[in-house]
């Protein structure tokens, strides 16, 4: 995962959050209806759909020789995070159908759940890993200090009490921070669940709001 990589989707994953409470600045009933929400619109299936091709490309041999599963994984998160901004644009900001509002709902479920395993997840590991190495380096400090100061002097065992009170206290402090990333990190790896039930529901919605706007589009120009 490239530093341009995640600000990209980083980005991408703040202007569907932005957008989506547009609703109290903005709405639009008519937006969706016409040629440009339309577009809009056919835009965000066609990311949403996209999406497949990275769980075939993972489940058909012969796709999965020929194409690399990281290039397709990088696909899946850029038609996904496309897709739910053009979603989100094609709404208009009108919010009362309640198909439409289900429809948002589980989109928005399988993109944040979608950014939370490929980028939240991987920085927390990280962070966990590098915060694990400081605690490593600060245990060996206090463990030199100690050692000092069962030989020094009484200065020396003066200034080696006062950076050992220092020390535990960054200990104690570090131990409890790793401690909260690693709770969140349990939390956060059921992500994979929320993300496959959220897909699953996603595309009977997708196909029955297709439905009905071709469906009553076309009563309406009868």
């Amino acid at each position: 995962m490239s530093a341009r990589e995640r600000l990209t989707v980083s980005l991408l994953m703040a202007m569907v959050a932005l957008f989506v409470p547009g609703f109290l600045l903005h709405a639009a009933p008519r937006f969706p209806g016409s040629l440009t929400g339309g577009l809009l619109g056919i835009g965000g299936v066609l990311g949403m759909l996209l999406l497949l091709a990275y769980s075939l490309t993972k489940r058909i041999p012969w796709l999965r020789r020929r194409v690399a599963l990281g290039t397709m994984l990088s696909f899946h998160v850029y038609a996904g995070m496309i897709g739910a901004v053009l979603g989100i644009l094609h709404t208009g900001h009108y919010y009362r159908s309640p198909l439409g509002i289900a429809l948002v709902s589980v989109m928005l479920a399988v993109v944040l759940s979608g950014f939370v395993g490929r980028y939240y997840l991987v920085q927390l590991g990280t962070d966990i890993r590098d915060q694990r190495e400081e605690l490593g380096a600060l245990r060996n400090r206090y463990d030199l200090l100690a050692a000092e100061r069962s030989v020094g002097s009484a200065a020396i065992v003066g200034l080696a009490d006062i950076s050992m009170r220092a020390l535990v206290a960054a200990i104690a402090d570090l131990e409890h921070a790793i401690g909260r990333r690693e709770a969140l990190k349990r939390t956060l790896s059921r992500w994979t669940v929320l993300h496959v039930a959220a897909a699953i529901a996603l595309y009977p919605l997708l196909a029955l709001h297709v439905w009905s706007g071709v469906y009553y589009g076309l009563r309406w120009l009868q």
